[in-house]
């Protein structure tokens, strides 16, 4: 049996545009590295910590990494203990998941390491609880994309039931990250609690529209369905010059784009990797003009989630 690991988890786009909450999907990058080593005593300590400008803490009982393998330990009833290096390879606050990229490499490193008593989709509950800690929900549009890979519906959380969607081979993402911060409570706290029915007719034929041109590899339905009446007319507001982004995407030739999680990052999808770049340059030259430095990610969608590297 391996005595240590070195595992890859993804970044994800949770939302995309039209299904707040409920979808998502992983990236080929950025993402987050951790190393997990068996120890001959119990208990887990987290002994590094890089890339996070001394913001994270080690405390086990508090980080992302450990709390979902300490969740994992209580199920299997096992007394192993493990220590930990995260390196964290991605902007933390930046709406691309980076608390989930680090729940999800914890605890499939650590059930590798542990010979896989469970199945990878039995991790995800275990995933979930590292979001809790770092935002004080355990939801899963983040983390079960970045488990999984791929483009991931939560069709339910009571009971929780997650399905993977098939994908275009050629579909592109477009990461922009502009350097500003946006408080995923602050995301939170700006949306209405209420909808008008119109408003949620128009929701549901859009997320409707999503599912089916992903199965269907129809292009231009996607593109038509990537309308968000929800969260972007609020959110969008935490993000100067959004809608200019945005627009400068869609005359680049994206399908559609809109704001990753809750931002401030914001992504768009196209059917070619020539496009996916020119539209990258597009973006992120609307945020030059605003004097906001960011980074720029052009990947395929990542159908495979964690990998041992």
């Amino acid at each position: 049996m391996e005595k240590s690991i070195r595992v890859f988890a993804p970044a994800t786009v949770a939302n995309v545009t039209c299904g707040f909450d409920i979808l998502g999907f992983a990236v080929s990058a950025p993402g987050d590295e951790v190393v997990v080593t068996l120890k001959k005593s119990p208990g887990i300590t987290i002994s590094e910590i890089t890339g996070d400008g001394g913001r994270l803490s080690k405390d086990p009982s508090q980080n992302t990494v450990s709390v979902p393998i300490l969740r994992y330990l209580e199920k299997i009833k096992s007394k192993q203990g493990f220590d930990i290096k995260l390196h964290k390879k991605m902007p933390l606050g930046s709406g691309l998941g980076s608390s989930s990229a680090s729940s999800v490499a914890g605890v499939f490193a650590a059930n590798i390491l542990l010979g896989e008593p469970l199945k990878r989709i039995e991790l995800l509950p275990f995933a979930m609880e590292g979001e809790r800690v770092a935002c004080g929900s355990a939801h899963a549009d983040n983390v079960a994309p970045a488990l999984l890979g791929g483009f991931v519906l939560v069709r339910s959380y009571r009971p929780l039931d997650v399905v993977k969607i098939p994908t275009p081979a050629s579909l592109y993402a477009t990461i922009i990250h502009p350097h500003i911060e946006v408080r995923t409570k602050d995301a939170r706290s700006i949306l209405r609690n209420d909808l008008s029915l119109h408003d949620a007719i128009v929701q549901w034929g859009n997320v409707a529209g999503l599912v089916c041109g992903l199965l269907m590899s129809d292009y231009g339905l996607i593109g038509r369905s990537m309308h968000d009446v929800v969260a972007e007319p609020y959110r969008s507001a935490l993000i100067p010059g959004y809608y200019e982004v945005k627009q400068a995407a869609l005359d680049a030739g994206a399908l559609g784009a809109g704001i990753s999680g809750s931002g401030p990052s914001v992504f768009a999808l196209s059917n070619d990797e020539k496009k996916a770049r020119v539209i990258a340059k597009k973006m992120s030259e609307e945020f030059n003009k605003l004097n906001i430095g960011n980074d720029v990610y052009v990947s395929q969608i990542n159908s495979e989630g964690p990998v041992v590297l």
